[in-house]
């Protein structure tokens, strides 16, 4: 069994769930939604190759940047 810490937002009308430990990503109508969705798609991405890389997250926190588009 694998821990993967998963942030929860909204984007329009849709709830994102994004893994932090890996690059894997879903969407669902209500955050419980996006939570399975993850789930799955986690479940399937270790399904592939279980030895892939897991990175380590620690004192997750979201900032907000401003950048100069170009």
């Amino acid at each position: 069994m694998k821990t993967i810490d998963v942030v929860l937002y909204r984007e329009g009308k849709h709830w994102v769930s994004q893994a932090l430990n890996v690059d894997v990503s879903s969407f669902g109508d209500s955050p419980e939604e996006a939570l399975s969705a993850i789930r799955e798609a986690l479940e399937l991405f270790f399904e592939d190759d279980p030895r892939v890389e897991i990175r380590e997250v620690t004192d997750a926190r979201i900032e907000e940047i401003r950048v100069t588009a170009v």
